[in-house]
């Protein structure tokens, strides 16, 4: 990248939408040194931090900027985001319209109709998209988040005909082709729709398409085939090895099939980036009990805790197996 031929901003966005984060973060910080107190600066860093996990530096960034600023809408928008990393949709969504009051832009349009589907107000949330797709019915990211509604609320069919629309605009979306297969198949015979999956993966063009071979991988285990399903996804996650949802439902898959080794080595891997999926720390933790290394797990945790230490309730799972240990050593059956 040239970083004389690009306006800083740009490249910013250029490298975050790329997941090159070490060198959007070497970008601010090169600027940071010259523009200490640059509020654009700060607010991508702490972006930065948050997409990485890191979020009491993000927290500190984001109040650095409030402080200043108490309104500034980018500052406002990226505490919203926090606040869903933390389960906090509530919180969010009063960021998010402080924000837009501010600077009424379509993103923050999108994060609100966001944070209403995390408090599974999906009326709310489809109102908050039409908002936009009145104005601008091809706008990709709002279409394809009524499309996702609406599959929650259970309507399949507009999810369908919403998905239809996006690609129409953007036909190479894989993700999105992958979900018109799904909601296509649903009411169809699962064997048929077992072997037409299979069929099309064999094909040259789809032999590498991450996200089909994560819905045969879910049909797969739909239909009880669970071994061949934690294959399916181990090829699903090797192809996108950043998407961590094929790599828990690899470990859950062996967990099912009792190969506890497995579903450490996958599930680790996964909590350590997302501590905060109580699932995944659930399922790890009958995983280590039943290799008999309940001690394994302790060190997982306190690493664990280390890297994210805004994971407050990791403290409390230490503290509740470390009593439940030493009830074991002093009453052993």
């Amino acid at each position: 990248m040239d970083r004389e031929k690009l306006y800083l901003p740009d490249r910013i966005r250029i490298l975050k939408e790329s997941r090159r984060y070490s060198e959007a973060e070497e970008e601010i910080r090169h600027e940071l040194q010259k523009n200490p107190e640059q509020s654009f600066l700060k607010t991508s860093l702490a972006d930065l931090s948050l997409r990485q996990g890191r979020l009491i530096e993000a927290r500190i960034l984001i109040d650095e900027v409030l402080a200043r600023d108490p309104q500034h809408p980018e500052a406002l928008s990226v505490l919203g985001d926090l606040f869903i990393k933390q389960r906090s949709p509530q919180r969010a969504l009063e960021c998010y319209r402080q924000a837009f009051a501010r600077d009424p832009k379509p993103y923050l349009v999108l994060k609100t109709a966001r944070a209403f589907k995390e408090m599974k107000l999906f009326d709310n949330a489809l109102q908050e998209l039409e908002k936009v797709l009145v104005v601008k019915p091809k706008n990709l990211p709002f279409l394809k988040e009524k499309a996702f509604i609406l599959n929650r609320m259970k309507r399949f069919d507009q999810a369908l005909e919403t998905l239809e629309r996006v690609k129409e605009i953007s036909a190479d979306d894989t993700f999105v082709q992958k979900e018109i297969l799904r909601l296509r198949s649903r009411k169809r015979p699962e064997t048929q729709v077992l072997k037409e999956l299979q069929v099309v993966i064999g094909m040259e063009s789809k032999k590498d398409d991450a996200q089909l071979h994560g819905l045969l991988a879910q049909r797969l285990k739909g239909a009880g085939l669970v071994k061949e399903a934690a294959a399916e996804y181990r090829r699903a996650s090797n192809l996108e090895p950043n998407n961590a949802y094929f790599l828990k439902q690899q470990g859950f898959c062996h967990y099912r099939q009792k190969e506890y080794h497995q579903a450490i080595h996958c599930l680790k891997e996964a909590f350590q980036k997302d501590p905060s999926d109580y699932v995944v720390r659930k399922t790890l933790e009958k995983s280590y009990e039943a290799q008999g290394d309940i001690g394994g797990f302790i060190t997982l945790l306190e690493e664990t805790l280390l890297q994210h230490p805004d994971q407050k309730s990791l403290l409390g799972t230490i503290r509740r197996i470390r009593t439940k240990l030493k009830a074991l050593s002093l009453n052993p059956s």
